[in-house]
């Protein structure tokens, strides 16, 4: 059984300048020679060691790889905006956790109008998550907050969550070519995500 929920979105925030590279790589079709060239000899994510080089770049690729070329090309010469909500997409795309989180609890909040969201909210949703998958793995509280962590930095990213020490829900205006890309591809969840505020 394909398991719904994973904990690989920990320590992986929208990584912003990494996915550029990254989508470059993809657009040249590097051999596997010369990704592990570039990712490994020429450290072209410029990380201090080469095991947080190959998880990063394994994490992105993955990420990206749900996508297309043209989605590719949005991350990597978009402008900052449009590059961040297209990682964004690809990472809703990657993560079910962070789909759904942003489909049952996130659109609640909005809905509700109660716009504070804490590590508490992120517990209580992991909690609900057993009940959709119960072969999902048992994280402890410290992974489980990790997890979190990478979903609130990824939602500050991208502006839907605000900076400060009480963090508030809000909307996100997207840039047209990335919404258009994603309604041509029918990427209609990844689209009912982003828009969780709706």
């Amino acid at each position: 059984m394909i398991l719904r929920y994973k904990a690989d979105i920990a320590g992986g925030s929208l990584k912003l300048y990494e996915s550029r590279v990254i989508a470059g790589l993809l657009l040249e079709s590097v051999s596997a020679e010369k990704w592990k060239q570039a990712i490994e000899v020429e450290n072209v994510l410029q990380k201090t060691s080469l095991g947080t080089a190959k998880r990063q770049a394994s994490l992105i690729r993955t990420r990206l790889k749900t996508m297309t070329p043209d989605h590719w090309r949005l991350v990597r010469d978009g402008s900052k905006p449009l590059a961040t909500q297209s990682v964004f997409a690809a990472a809703i795309s990657h993560s079910q956790l962070l789909k759904d989180f942003l489909l049952l609890f996130v659109c609640d909040q909005f809905r509700t109008g109660n716009l504070e969201l804490t590590r508490r909210h992120w517990r209580t949703f992991v909690a609900s998550c057993r009940e959709r998958d119960p072969e999902m793995p048992i994280w402890t509280q410290s992974t489980t907050d990790k997890l979190g962590d990478s979903v609130f930095q990824i939602l500050t990213e991208v502006g839907m969550l605000s900076d400060g020490s009480k963090p508030l829900l809000q909307r996100v205006h997207y840039q047209p070519e990335i919404m258009s890309y994603l309604h041509e591809h029918k990427c209609d969840e990844v689209v009912r995500a982003m828009q969780a505020f709706i």
